[in-house]
């Protein structure tokens, strides 16, 4: 049973009829609506401020309205908290979210009538000289312009697998295989795999092949002396700077997410639509 609702906003749009819908399902089911001190003042003057820390741990439902970036963003707000996600696309592409906003009325009536699942998504923690972040999608090890190219060996156990120069490596969750992962070339892997992808972006190098770790073997990206400094980006946002020398380890948290699920799409409907999969021409 619900006890309270928090709600997470895009940095720059506030839908106002979702708003209010979700502001009047609360009200009839007696629910106090808490939102982020910085984003309580874009949602309802009755929404309750608290911090960003104590969100995920005082809602009982989170609800994003907003793209993919504000559902990761409240993905990492829930991390560990058992906190589920509610994703309400009102960005672009909208690829984790699960209903658009026209939908939202008829998404609130399956959680009042339990018509719906919690999908459990895994996260990357990577260690590094910016200090702990923690990714729903990817890690990016980027090349700084006019710094030199990413060189970066993957060790995998402690034993060392491979070296690769490109303009990025991406060590990316199965959520984030269909997001720059799958922009450099990887492949679309079922968020059900328990694994941790890592594609390098425009390989320089001969090797240019995506490598798919089981999510529990250790793996570590070691910076080489001939590579440029890197950006380390979580989720597309920069999270600090590595260099030659530096080690970047990652662990995986393969229950750390949970997302809901109505069950009106599965991953592979979706990533059609939203991917406009459409296959060879010689095949039709």
């Amino acid at each position: 049973m619900l006890s309270s609702v928090g709600v997470v906003l895009h940095p720059s749009r506030a839908p106002e009829q979702a708003i209010a819908t979700l502001m009047d399902w609360a009200a009839r089911h007696d629910l106090p609506v808490l939102g982020l001190v910085e984003e309580v003042g874009r949602i309802n003057c009755a929404a309750q401020p608290v911090a960003a820390s104590e969100l995920a741990s005082r809602s009982s439902l989170l609800v994003s309205l907003g793209g993919d970036g504000t559902m990761l963003r409240t993905m990492r707000l829930a991390h560990r908290a058992s906190t589920p996600v509610l994703g309400v696309n009102n960005g672009r592409l909208g690829f984790l979210a699960e209903v658009d906003l026209d939908e939202l009325p008829s998404a609130l009536s399956a959680i009042d009538s339990h018509a719906f699942t919690v999908e459990q998504r895994a996260s990357v923690t990577c260690d590094h000289s910016g200090g702990e972040s923690v990714a729903y999608n990817d890690v990016a090890l980027v090349r700084v312009p006019g710094d030199g190219v990413a060189a970066v060996e993957v060790l995998v156990d402690d034993e060392p697998f491979v070296r690769y120069a490109a303009d990025a490596v991406v060590v990316a969750t199965p959520t984030g295989s269909t997001a720059y992962s799958y922009s450099a070339g990887g492949p679309i892997v079922s968020p059900r795999v328990d694994g941790l992808l890592v594609v390098p972006a425009a390989a320089h190098s001969t090797f240019n092949r995506a490598l798919m770790l089981h999510h529990d073997e250790h793996l570590v990206l070691r910076v080489l002396g001939s590579s440029g400094r890197l950006a380390v980006e979580v989720d597309g946002q920069v999270a600090g700077y590595v260099g030659p020398g530096d080690d970047i380890s990652f662990r995986v948290d393969a229950t750390s997410g949970n997302v809901v699920r109505l069950g009106r799409s599965t991953f592979y409907d979706r990533a059609r639509r939203k991917l406009r999969v459409l296959g060879s021409a010689e095949a039709f």
